[in-house]
């Protein structure tokens, strides 16, 4: 969720207040990018506003007609990769878009989980997680996605970009 955060949100460390209007959010969402360091921003004519990422620059959720869409609306496409977080998350990249699955919709997409060749139980997923053995592979459109362990501290540098574009 896109959220504003006013001066004083900002000096208290807060998260801000949820953007609910759906031509801002719109707005947003059409302007959204990523500069040559890999920050992302909006453009707001010559303005642009740099945004603080939670976990990757997108989120999905899934869709039953789509599949798994992007907070900004567009389709993910077919991922290319898959890693799991020690932190739980699910990112996948597809194409040059990296997107964490919402909270949400992840127990959904585990059920798409297997481990060496067979559906995977959320169990089997935890202990491969932690460091058990097997392939773990998540099935999507027919054809099986290897997944990878990956810190969550690490996504940003795997798939470069920023997190906070002010501590740098």
């Amino acid at each position: 969720a896109w959220r504003m955060r006013d001066e004083a949100a900002q000096r208290a460390g807060a998260p801000g207040d949820r953007l609910t209007n759906a031509a801002l959010v719109g707005f947003i969402a059409r302007n959204y990018l990523s500069d040559e360091r890999g920050c992302w921003y909006f453009q707001n004519g010559p303005q642009r506003v740099y945004v603080n990422l939670e976990t990757t620059p997108f989120i999905a959720r899934t869709d039953p007609a789509q599949g798994l869409v992007l907070h900004t609306g567009q389709p993910l496409g077919t991922p290319s990769e898959a890693h799991l977080t020690d932190a739980g998350g699910i990112v996948l990249r597809a194409g040059q878009v990296v997107a964490q699955v919402d909270d949400r919709d992840a127990a959904q997409l585990l059920q798409a989980f297997e481990l060496d060749g067979r559906p995977a139980a959320i169990e089997d997923v935890m202990a491969w997680l932690e460091g058990g053995a097997g392939d773990l592979a998540l099935r999507w459109q027919e054809r099986g996605i290897a997944v990878g362990r990956l810190a969550a501290d690490d996504v940003p540098g795997r798939f470069g970009f920023v997190r906070r574009p002010d501590v740098q």
